[in-house]
């Protein structure tokens, strides 16, 4: 390699893909070094493009972590997997996530379909393997490498830090040369109001029933600077919505003499605290916003 070879700078998107809950949105924060995305053992966590930045002297890689994509029951499902579809064709390299401790499914199967005719380079990325095995990964390699035609196979850990490295020198050598698309030290391009409110849906997401997942959704009303006099207290007051479609499912986030939801603004206000790195007052109300996945109106207030 000649020394004006090592001076190249390569900067563009990848993007992660793949069936809901196969550790995508572990894997970018794992990749940028910082909670970027929320992550719950609830399907279909992720509703946005988010995307994380990744910064090194020779590159600057720009992670877009992407909702699971799924077979649609509701509007909302339908609009989900229109904004994965629309990355995919946007990025320069493609990542499709496949969980070690999952067989290759019918769901597989059908996303490598999907990403058969991309325009960009896929590299197949086999996420959780720290949780299997050595056995159960060659395995499963064996069965992604039987699935499509791959620019490349990486096996990975998120949790236990196994080539992760790796897997970010794969994605940086399908980039194009170019300068750095964000300035040093970002690591996301995500607003202030829209990271606070995933901190709350995810919070609200822990330890609830299986069908309230879905239909919780969190707006920011309003975030409110103390006023110049009292400028020592330095306490943001943020005040959110939760949504939820039904009056039942109000009860549930609620919980008995408001004790649910007060855990889930404790638990809101300690990741939103460290994001901002200063005291938060936070104020929560649930309302029903009925059968909101399925009303375009609904969903456009919602910002779906």
């Amino acid at each position: 390699m000649t020394s004006q070879d090592d001076t190249v700078h390569r900067s563009g998107f990848a993007c992660f893909v793949g069936r809901p809950n196969v550790g995508k949105s572990t894997l970018m924060n794992a990749l940028v070094g910082e909670k970027v995305a929320i992550m719950s053992s609830r399907p279909q966590t992720t509703r946005r493009a988010i995307r994380g930045v990744l910064s090194r002297e020779d590159a600057q890689l720009v992670v877009v972590d992407t909702p699971g994509l799924h077979r649609p029951r509701t509007l909302l499902g339908e609009r989900l997997n229109d904004l994965v579809r629309e990355t995919f064709a946007e990025v320069d390299v493609i990542g499709f996530c496949l969980p070690a401790d999952e067989k290759v499914g019918p769901g597989d199967k059908w996303i490598a379909r999907e990403l058969s005719d991309a325009r960009a380079p896929v590299v197949a990325i086999v996420t959780k393997v720290d949780a299997v095995s050595r056995e159960r990964v060659a395995e499963h390699l064996l069965a992604v490498s039987q699935l499509g035609d791959w620019a490349d196979i990486v096996p990975v850990s998120s949790v236990k830090d196994i080539q992760v490295d790796t897997l970010v020198d794969v994605l940086v050598r399908h980039l194009p040369e170019g300068p750095a698309l964000y300035p040093e030290g970002a690591v996301t391009d995500e607003p202030e109001d829209v990271r606070i409110a995933e901190l709350i849906r995810e919070a609200a997401l822990e330890g609830v029933r299986d069908e309230l997942p879905h239909s919780i959704a969190v707006v920011i009303e309003e975030m409110v600077e103390p006023d110049s006099e009292d400028a020592h207290r330095d306490v943001l007051e943020i005040r959110a919505q939760l949504f939820v479609e039904r009056e039942s499912q109000k009860g549930i986030i609620i919980g008995r003499g408001g004790s649910r939801l007060k855990e889930v603004g404790a638990t809101a206000r300690a990741g939103i605290e460290r994001l901002l790195g200063r005291r938060v007052y936070l104020d929560l109300h649930v309302k029903v916003a009925k059968d909101w996945q399925r009303d375009p109106k609904q969903l456009g207030r919602l910002g779906f």
